[in-house]
Protein backbone atom coordinates (compact mmCIF):
# COMPACT_ATOMS: atom_id res chain seq x y z
CA UNK A 1 0.00 0.00 0.00
CA UNK A 2 1.27 3.44 -0.90
CA UNK A 3 1.83 5.99 1.87
CA UNK A 4 -0.97 8.49 2.42
CA UNK A 5 1.72 11.18 2.36
CA UNK A 6 5.39 10.98 1.48
CA UNK A 7 7.86 13.85 1.53
CA UNK A 8 11.38 13.43 0.16
CA UNK A 9 14.12 15.97 0.73
CA UNK A 10 11.89 19.05 1.04
CA UNK A 11 13.93 22.25 1.26
CA UNK A 12 12.85 25.88 1.00
CA UNK A 13 14.63 29.23 1.25
CA UNK A 14 13.34 32.78 1.41
CA UNK A 15 16.31 34.83 0.27
CA UNK A 16 19.27 33.60 2.29
CA UNK A 17 17.08 32.16 5.05
CA UNK A 18 16.50 28.40 4.95
CA UNK A 19 13.05 27.71 6.40
CA UNK A 20 12.88 24.00 5.50
CA UNK A 21 15.97 21.80 5.48
CA UNK A 22 15.87 18.43 3.73
CA UNK A 23 12.68 17.12 5.34
CA UNK A 24 11.65 13.55 4.56
CA UNK A 25 8.78 11.64 6.15
CA UNK A 26 6.11 9.09 5.40
CA UNK A 27 2.56 8.76 6.77
CA UNK A 28 0.30 5.75 6.34
CA UNK A 29 -3.14 6.22 4.71
CA UNK A 30 -5.68 7.37 7.28
CA UNK A 31 -3.10 8.45 9.86
CA UNK A 32 -3.20 11.78 11.67
CA UNK A 33 0.21 13.46 11.54
CA UNK A 34 0.80 16.39 13.88
CA UNK A 35 3.55 18.85 12.98
CA UNK A 36 4.72 20.34 16.27
CA UNK A 37 7.26 23.04 16.93
CA UNK A 38 7.84 26.56 18.24
CA UNK A 39 7.09 29.66 16.21
CA UNK A 40 9.40 29.91 13.22
CA UNK A 41 10.15 26.19 13.08
CA UNK A 42 8.74 25.85 9.55
CA UNK A 43 5.64 23.79 10.27
CA UNK A 44 3.14 26.10 8.51
CA UNK A 45 5.47 26.49 5.53
CA UNK A 46 5.74 22.71 5.27
CA UNK A 47 1.94 22.42 5.34
CA UNK A 48 1.72 24.93 2.49
CA UNK A 49 4.28 22.97 0.50
CA UNK A 50 2.09 19.88 0.90
CA UNK A 51 -0.95 21.90 -0.23
CA UNK A 52 0.93 23.36 -3.21
CA UNK A 53 0.52 26.93 -1.98
CA UNK A 54 4.31 27.21 -1.64
CA UNK A 55 6.79 25.65 -4.07
CA UNK A 56 9.70 23.79 -2.51
CA UNK A 57 13.17 24.56 -3.88
CA UNK A 58 14.07 20.87 -3.65
CA UNK A 59 12.29 17.60 -2.97
CA UNK A 60 9.01 15.92 -3.83
CA UNK A 61 5.49 15.52 -2.41
CA UNK A 62 3.44 12.36 -3.01
CA UNK A 63 -0.17 11.79 -1.92
CA UNK A 64 -1.52 8.22 -2.00
CA UNK A 65 1.35 7.20 -4.26
CA UNK A 66 0.93 10.03 -6.79
CA UNK A 67 3.70 12.60 -7.18
CA UNK A 68 1.90 15.94 -6.88
CA UNK A 69 4.99 18.15 -6.68
CA UNK A 70 4.18 19.96 -9.91
CA UNK A 71 0.39 19.69 -9.69
CA UNK A 72 -1.74 22.77 -8.95
CA UNK A 73 -3.24 23.05 -5.44
CA UNK A 74 -6.81 22.58 -6.69
CA UNK A 75 -5.85 19.28 -8.32
CA UNK A 76 -4.09 17.72 -5.33
CA UNK A 77 -7.22 16.51 -3.58
CA UNK A 78 -6.49 18.33 -0.33
CA UNK A 79 -8.63 20.62 1.80
CA UNK A 80 -7.21 23.18 4.23
CA UNK A 81 -8.64 24.51 7.47
CA UNK A 82 -7.01 27.76 8.57
CA UNK A 83 -6.57 29.43 11.93
CA UNK A 84 -8.64 32.38 10.68
CA UNK A 85 -11.55 30.13 9.51
CA UNK A 86 -11.59 32.04 6.14
CA UNK A 87 -15.39 32.23 5.97
CA UNK A 88 -17.22 34.60 3.64
CA UNK A 89 -18.85 37.19 5.93
CA UNK A 90 -21.57 38.11 3.41
CA UNK A 91 -22.74 34.51 2.92
CA UNK A 92 -24.96 32.45 5.20
CA UNK A 93 -23.56 29.37 6.88
CA UNK A 94 -25.37 27.24 4.31
CA UNK A 95 -23.77 29.14 1.42
CA UNK A 96 -20.35 29.03 3.07
CA UNK A 97 -20.66 25.26 3.33
CA UNK A 98 -22.02 24.93 -0.18
CA UNK A 99 -19.55 27.29 -1.86
CA UNK A 100 -17.18 24.64 -3.17
CA UNK A 101 -20.01 22.46 -4.45
CA UNK A 102 -21.63 25.44 -6.16
CA UNK A 103 -18.30 26.34 -7.78
CA UNK A 104 -18.15 22.82 -9.23
CA UNK A 105 -21.74 23.24 -10.45
CA UNK A 106 -23.08 20.32 -8.45
CA UNK A 107 -26.90 20.09 -8.84
CA UNK A 108 -28.85 22.04 -6.23
CA UNK A 109 -30.67 19.07 -4.68
CA UNK A 110 -27.41 17.17 -4.29
CA UNK A 111 -25.84 20.24 -2.63
CA UNK A 112 -28.76 20.50 -0.20
CA UNK A 113 -28.51 16.81 0.70
CA UNK A 114 -24.74 16.89 1.26
CA UNK A 115 -24.81 20.13 3.26
CA UNK A 116 -27.63 18.81 5.45
CA UNK A 117 -25.68 15.63 6.20
CA UNK A 118 -22.48 17.45 7.14
CA UNK A 119 -24.37 20.10 9.12
CA UNK A 120 -26.10 17.40 11.15
CA UNK A 121 -22.80 15.67 11.95
CA UNK A 122 -21.20 18.95 13.09
CA UNK A 123 -24.29 20.22 14.95
CA UNK A 124 -24.77 23.15 12.56
CA UNK A 125 -28.31 22.45 11.34
CA UNK A 126 -29.89 25.25 13.39
CA UNK A 127 -27.29 27.76 12.20
CA UNK A 128 -27.55 27.36 8.43
CA UNK A 129 -29.41 30.63 7.83
CA UNK A 130 -27.18 32.72 10.07
CA UNK A 131 -24.07 34.69 9.08
CA UNK A 132 -20.55 34.12 10.47
CA UNK A 133 -20.76 37.26 12.64
CA UNK A 134 -23.83 35.81 14.36
CA UNK A 135 -22.22 32.61 15.63
CA UNK A 136 -19.44 31.80 18.11
CA UNK A 137 -15.79 31.05 17.42
CA UNK A 138 -16.29 27.35 18.03
CA UNK A 139 -19.25 27.30 15.66
CA UNK A 140 -17.27 29.15 12.98
CA UNK A 141 -14.54 26.56 13.31
CA UNK A 142 -17.07 23.78 12.79
CA UNK A 143 -18.27 25.56 9.65
CA UNK A 144 -14.67 25.65 8.37
CA UNK A 145 -14.37 21.91 9.07
CA UNK A 146 -17.66 21.25 7.33
CA UNK A 147 -16.61 23.18 4.24
CA UNK A 148 -13.42 21.10 4.08
CA UNK A 149 -15.43 17.89 4.50
CA UNK A 150 -17.71 18.76 1.61
CA UNK A 151 -14.73 18.86 -0.73
CA UNK A 152 -14.36 15.10 -0.04
CA UNK A 153 -10.56 15.40 -0.18
CA UNK A 154 -7.95 12.67 -0.06
CA UNK A 155 -6.21 14.62 2.70
CA UNK A 156 -7.06 17.28 5.28
CA UNK A 157 -4.51 19.97 6.17
CA UNK A 158 -5.13 21.98 9.34
CA UNK A 159 -3.04 25.01 10.27
CA UNK A 160 -3.44 25.72 14.01
CA UNK A 161 -7.24 25.58 13.66
CA UNK A 162 -7.95 25.89 17.39
CA UNK A 163 -5.50 28.60 18.43
CA UNK A 164 -8.18 31.33 18.52
CA UNK A 165 -10.45 29.38 20.89
CA UNK A 166 -10.51 29.39 24.68
CA UNK A 167 -9.31 26.38 26.69
CA UNK A 168 -12.68 24.68 27.07
CA UNK A 169 -13.60 25.11 23.41
CA UNK A 170 -10.19 23.82 22.33
CA UNK A 171 -10.76 20.66 24.35
CA UNK A 172 -14.21 20.11 22.83
CA UNK A 173 -12.97 20.76 19.31
CA UNK A 174 -10.05 18.33 19.73
CA UNK A 175 -12.59 15.63 20.50
CA UNK A 176 -14.71 16.72 17.51
CA UNK A 177 -11.74 16.57 15.12
CA UNK A 178 -10.64 13.15 16.41
CA UNK A 179 -14.18 11.83 16.02
CA UNK A 180 -14.30 13.26 12.52
CA UNK A 181 -10.97 11.65 11.66
CA UNK A 182 -12.19 8.24 12.84
CA UNK A 183 -15.34 8.53 10.73
CA UNK A 184 -13.83 9.68 7.44
CA UNK A 185 -10.58 7.66 7.67
CA UNK A 186 -8.70 10.22 5.58
CA UNK A 187 -5.07 11.17 6.05
CA UNK A 188 -4.80 14.35 8.09
CA UNK A 189 -1.89 16.73 8.76
CA UNK A 190 -2.39 19.03 11.73
CA UNK A 191 -0.08 21.92 12.64
CA UNK A 192 0.18 23.16 16.23
CA UNK A 193 2.61 24.63 18.75
CA UNK A 194 0.58 23.08 21.60
CA UNK A 195 2.18 19.88 22.87
CA UNK A 196 -1.04 18.76 24.59
CA UNK A 197 -2.82 18.81 21.23
CA UNK A 198 0.05 16.93 19.64
CA UNK A 199 0.30 14.22 22.29
CA UNK A 200 -3.45 13.67 22.53
CA UNK A 201 -4.26 13.74 18.81
CA UNK A 202 -1.39 12.47 16.69
CA UNK A 203 -0.93 8.93 15.40
CA UNK A 204 2.49 10.32 14.54
CA UNK A 205 4.16 13.53 15.67
CA UNK A 206 6.84 15.35 13.72
CA UNK A 207 8.83 17.76 15.89
CA UNK A 208 10.38 20.64 13.94
CA UNK A 209 13.01 23.18 14.92
CA UNK A 210 14.53 25.84 12.68
CA UNK A 211 13.36 24.06 9.56
CA UNK A 212 14.63 20.60 10.52
CA UNK A 213 12.63 17.52 11.41
CA UNK A 214 14.14 16.61 14.77
CA UNK A 215 12.07 13.46 15.36
CA UNK A 216 9.11 11.60 13.88
CA UNK A 217 7.30 9.06 16.01
CA UNK A 218 4.32 8.14 18.13
CA UNK A 219 3.42 10.18 21.20
CA UNK A 220 5.01 7.47 23.36
CA UNK A 221 8.24 7.53 21.35
CA UNK A 222 8.46 11.32 21.37
CA UNK A 223 7.82 11.61 25.10
CA UNK A 224 9.66 8.56 26.45
CA UNK A 225 12.44 8.14 23.88
CA UNK A 226 13.41 11.64 22.67
CA UNK A 227 16.26 11.57 20.17
CA UNK A 228 17.85 14.78 21.40
CA UNK A 229 17.78 17.33 24.18
CA UNK A 230 15.59 19.75 22.21
CA UNK A 231 12.76 17.23 21.80
CA UNK A 232 13.18 16.12 25.41
CA UNK A 233 12.80 19.62 26.80
CA UNK A 234 10.21 20.85 24.30
CA UNK A 235 7.82 17.99 25.13
CA UNK A 236 6.48 17.70 28.66
CA UNK A 237 5.17 19.99 31.37
CA UNK A 238 7.05 20.87 33.42
CA UNK A 239 10.13 20.87 31.21
CA UNK A 240 12.54 17.96 31.60
CA UNK A 241 15.23 18.56 34.23
CA UNK A 242 18.82 18.42 32.98
CA UNK A 243 21.97 17.96 35.04
CA UNK A 244 25.59 18.29 33.94
CA UNK A 245 27.45 15.10 34.84
CA UNK A 246 30.93 15.52 36.31
CA UNK A 247 32.11 11.97 35.70
CA UNK A 248 30.97 8.41 35.07
CA UNK A 249 32.07 5.80 37.62
CA UNK A 250 31.05 2.25 36.71
CA UNK A 251 27.27 2.27 36.55
CA UNK A 252 26.93 5.62 38.31
CA UNK A 253 26.63 9.19 37.06
CA UNK A 254 28.35 11.57 39.46
CA UNK A 255 27.24 15.21 39.83
CA UNK A 256 28.22 17.59 42.61
CA UNK A 257 29.17 14.70 44.84
CA UNK A 258 25.90 12.84 44.27
CA UNK A 259 25.84 9.43 42.64
CA UNK A 260 22.98 8.35 40.36
CA UNK A 261 22.84 4.69 39.25
CA UNK A 262 21.93 3.86 35.65
CA UNK A 263 19.67 0.96 34.61
CA UNK A 264 21.61 -2.11 33.48
CA UNK A 265 20.29 -1.98 29.91
CA UNK A 266 21.89 1.43 29.41
CA UNK A 267 25.28 0.64 30.91
CA UNK A 268 27.13 -0.17 27.69
CA UNK A 269 25.99 3.05 25.99
CA UNK A 270 26.97 5.14 29.01
CA UNK A 271 30.32 3.46 29.60
CA UNK A 272 31.31 4.00 25.96
CA UNK A 273 31.14 7.71 26.71
CA UNK A 274 32.96 7.59 30.04
CA UNK A 275 35.37 10.32 28.92
CA UNK A 276 32.79 12.52 27.20
CA UNK A 277 30.67 15.33 28.59
CA UNK A 278 27.12 14.15 29.15
CA UNK A 279 23.84 15.54 30.44
CA UNK A 280 21.41 13.61 32.58
CA UNK A 281 17.73 14.23 31.81
CA UNK A 282 14.92 13.30 34.18
CA UNK A 283 11.24 14.17 34.02
CA UNK A 284 9.40 15.56 37.03
CA UNK A 285 7.40 12.36 37.56
CA UNK A 286 10.61 10.33 37.85
CA UNK A 287 12.10 12.35 40.69
CA UNK A 288 10.88 10.49 43.77
CA UNK A 289 10.33 12.39 47.02
CA UNK A 290 10.82 10.63 50.32
CA UNK A 291 7.38 10.18 51.89
CA UNK A 292 5.45 10.60 48.65
CA UNK A 293 2.94 7.96 47.54
CA UNK A 294 3.72 8.90 43.94
CA UNK A 295 7.30 7.62 43.96
CA UNK A 296 7.74 5.66 40.71
CA UNK A 297 10.58 3.46 42.01
CA UNK A 298 11.78 1.94 45.27
CA UNK A 299 14.25 4.03 47.25
CA UNK A 300 17.95 3.13 46.99
CA UNK A 301 20.28 3.11 49.99
CA UNK A 302 21.63 6.60 49.37
CA UNK A 303 19.20 9.49 48.94
CA UNK A 304 19.96 13.02 47.75
CA UNK A 305 19.45 15.96 50.09
CA UNK A 306 17.72 19.14 48.93
CA UNK A 307 15.81 22.22 50.06
CA UNK A 308 12.31 23.08 48.87
CA UNK A 309 12.38 26.42 47.09
CA UNK A 310 8.82 26.58 45.83
CA UNK A 311 5.54 24.70 46.15
CA UNK A 312 2.92 25.26 43.45
CA UNK A 313 -0.54 23.71 43.79
CA UNK A 314 -1.87 22.81 40.33
CA UNK A 315 -5.26 21.25 41.00
CA UNK A 316 -4.73 17.51 41.37
CA UNK A 317 -0.97 17.74 41.95
CA UNK A 318 1.78 19.88 43.40
CA UNK A 319 4.88 21.01 41.52
CA UNK A 320 7.92 21.23 43.78
CA UNK A 321 11.11 23.15 42.97
CA UNK A 322 14.14 21.69 44.75
CA UNK A 323 17.66 23.02 45.28
CA UNK A 324 20.23 20.23 45.50
CA UNK A 325 23.63 21.83 46.07
CA UNK A 326 22.80 24.60 43.60
CA UNK A 327 21.13 22.34 41.04
CA UNK A 328 17.49 23.33 40.51
CA UNK A 329 15.05 20.48 39.87
CA UNK A 330 11.28 20.31 39.48
CA UNK A 331 9.28 17.32 40.63
CA UNK A 332 5.64 16.67 41.40
CA UNK A 333 3.70 14.96 44.15
CA UNK A 334 0.20 14.31 45.43
CA UNK A 335 -1.69 17.48 46.43
CA UNK A 336 -2.11 16.42 50.07
CA UNK A 337 1.60 15.82 50.76
CA UNK A 338 2.64 18.12 53.61
CA UNK A 339 5.53 20.09 52.14
CA UNK A 340 6.44 23.78 52.39
CA UNK A 341 9.04 26.26 51.21
CA UNK A 342 12.26 25.82 53.14
CA UNK A 343 11.68 22.17 54.06
CA UNK A 344 14.65 19.83 53.88
CA UNK A 345 13.67 16.81 51.77
CA UNK A 346 15.44 13.83 50.28
CA UNK A 347 14.82 12.35 46.87
CA UNK A 348 16.08 9.85 44.33
CA UNK A 349 15.74 9.21 40.60
CA UNK A 350 13.91 6.32 38.97
CA UNK A 351 16.94 4.59 37.38
CA UNK A 352 14.77 2.94 34.71
CA UNK A 353 13.46 6.28 33.44
CA UNK A 354 16.58 8.37 32.91
CA UNK A 355 17.69 10.10 29.71
CA UNK A 356 21.34 10.70 28.85
CA UNK A 357 22.55 13.11 26.19
CA UNK A 358 25.85 14.09 24.60
CA UNK A 359 26.52 17.54 26.07
CA UNK A 360 28.15 18.79 22.86
CA UNK A 361 25.65 17.81 20.15
CA UNK A 362 22.58 17.18 22.31
CA UNK A 363 21.92 13.72 20.85
CA UNK A 364 20.55 10.96 23.04
CA UNK A 365 22.99 8.22 24.01
CA UNK A 366 20.08 5.85 24.62
CA UNK A 367 18.67 5.51 21.09
CA UNK A 368 18.50 1.99 19.63
CA UNK A 369 21.69 2.42 17.64
CA UNK A 370 23.62 3.41 20.78
CA UNK A 371 22.20 0.99 23.36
Amino acid sequence: MNPGLELKGISKKYGDTAVLKNISLSVEPGELLVLLGPSGSGKSTLLRVIAGLVDADEGSVSINGTDVTDIAPAERGVAMVFQSYALFPHLTIFDNLAFGLQSRRVPGQEIATKVAKVAKGLRLTDLLQRYPREISGGERQRVALGRALLREPAMFLMDEPLSNLDTQLRSKMRVQILKLHEEIESTMVYVTHDQLEALSMGDKIGVLRKGRLEQLGTADEIYNSPKNIFVARFIGNPMMNTITIDEIEGNNLVWKGNSTPVAARYLSAVQKRADAKVLLGVRAEHICLEGSRWASAAAPVDLIASTVQRVELAGDQKFITLDADGTKLTTRCEPDLAIRNGDEVRFWFDAEQLHIFDAENGQSLLTEENV
